[in-house]
């Protein structure tokens, strides 16, 4: 029973890590990546669509993004998309293609993508102590229906914090790896 939950909340844990990994990607860096627009949301026909369902986005250059939607009316839709989203994008059309060049990181806007990394580092820590909240309570729940002991109890409150310490860490080496991603000019 105790290995159950523990290996629950190991995978749960994990997959906070690789959620974070997928918000880290979204914040800015110096170089074009997919990531930046992909989440964005696009009206096609009626329902919000994500735009990598509409288009295929692909690095041009370290700088530019091109969007090359599937059908042609979705250009306009998708370049409007783009501009709305408030990521301090203009893109241009050249008939079907949407290229979108990404202007160069100022030093001011530099330092708020670190707070952005580390606001997502912090989100990130939150997510992994609610899972070890999670994991710690199932013992206590075990130990008061007296299906383990008390040591046992200790013992796997143990292994959870171990867990957690290792993810932790894991998510400070990520948030240090992506500030010097930002801050390399």
């Amino acid at each position: 029973m105790i290995d159950d939950i523990l290996k629950d909340a190991e995978q749960r844990m994990q997959k906070s890590i690789e959620s974070m990994r997928g918000d880290m990607a979204k914040i800015r860096t110096g170089r074009a990546s997919p990531a930046l627009i992909e989440h964005l949301m696009v009206d096609y026909y009626g329902s919000p669509t994500p735009i990598n369902q509409v288009a295929n986005i692909t690095v041009q250059d370290a700088r530019t993004l091109g969007v090359q939607p599937w059908e042609k009316p979705m250009v306009p839709v998708v370049e409007k998309a783009i501009m709305e989203a408030n990521l301090g994008l203009n893109p241009m059309t050249a008939g079907e293609l949407i290229r979108i060049p990404l202007p160069p990181l100022t030093e001011e806007r530099r330092k708020e993508m670190v707070k952005v990394a580390a606001s997502e580092g912090e989100n990130g820590k939150i997510a992994i102590r609610n899972i070890r909240r999670d994991a710690n309570s199932d013992f206590k729940s075990l130990l008061k229906d007296k299906e383990i002991t008390e040591d046992d109890d200790k013992r796997a409150q143990d292994l959870v914090q171990k867990l957690t310490d290792k993810y932790v860490c894991d998510i400070d080496d990520i948030v240090k790896e992506k500030e010097a991603e930002i801050l390399t000019v």
